[in-house]
């Protein structure tokens, strides 16, 4: 197990996709967002970020996905700064945001709908992100005979429609019970495999981030600040009975100890 501090810049590789050297935030008020954040992301990684309520963690997936513009430091993806919101990036929020009227299958090809022509080929994948996340059979169903995880199955299908390479959750489980949130970090670590994505995951949960990531990124209070990243050295595949070994568990407890040492 690996904890540094993530004061200075990492060594970055070739293959990161997401380089954030001294990033800063700053909302009017004055309100200090997030500040002096640098960390890297290599290519089909799993990085959890976790932090108490307000530290900067949806700021910073924001910033990543060009939504807003930093007001400190560089923040570059794929090898180039970011100056708004871009194809190889997809986002996914906590609540479904699903449209009432549309089935599975419209609301999963919604955002090629709206940027443009819907070929034969774009259904095709849209029937196949469909199975892919476990919703086989409710391909014409609508968003009120769906149950809130299937609805962010839903949610998670259209994420991957558009095809980004990276994929930005903002605590996309967080409203679910424990057994529904349980089934779908599952589903997201095979669709990782399956995808070779690269994944930012914002999540209050330690067992969950810990369970999911190959890094976990550790956030101070308000000015947010990335404090420490701590290796997930378990393999993969992740198994539920995992949860019950030192390693596991050490790991859980060493991050909410180092939470601790802010709150």
């Amino acid at each position: 197990m690996n904890q540094s501090t993530a004061m200075e810049p990492p060594a970055h590789a070739r293959d990161d996709i997401v380089v954030a050297n001294g990033t800063g935030m700053v909302f009017p008020g004055p309100v200090v967002a997030l500040e002096d954040a640098s960390f890297h992301v290599k290519r089909g990684e799993f990085v959890s970020l976790i932090g108490p309520s307000g530290c900067g963690k949806s700021t910073l997936l924001r910033l990543v996905s060009g939504l807003i513009k930093t007001t400190a430091g560089q923040l570059n993806i794929f090898g180039t700064p970011v100056d708004g919101p871009r194809a190889e990036i997809g986002m996914m929020f906590q609540k479904p945001t699903l449209l009432d009227w549309k089935s599975v299958f419209d609301n999963v090809l919604l955002p090629i709908t709206l940027a443009g022509t819907v070929t034969k080929a774009d259904q095709t994948r849209a029937i196949d992100l469909i199975h892919l996340v476990g919703l086989k059979g409710f391909e014409f169903s609508y968003p009120r005979q769906l149950s809130g995880g299937m609805q962010q199955r839903v949610a998670l299908a259209r994420l991957l429609t558009s095809g980004a390479e990276l994929l930005l959750l903002d605590e996309p489980f967080g409203a679910l019970d424990e057994f529904t949130r349980e089934r779908l970090n599952l589903e997201l670590m095979r669709i990782q495999s399956d995808l070779d994505a690269t994944i930012l995951f914002v999540t209050h949960n330690i067992q969950e981030a810990v369970f999911l990531a190959d890094r976990v990124f550790v956030m101070t209070p308000r000015p947010g600040r990335l404090a420490a990243t701590i290796d997930v050295p378990l393999p993969r595949p992740r198994t539920i009975e995992m949860t019950k070994s030192s390693e596991y568990n050490d790991l859980v407890f060493n991050i909410r100890d180092t939470l601790g040492g802010f709150i």
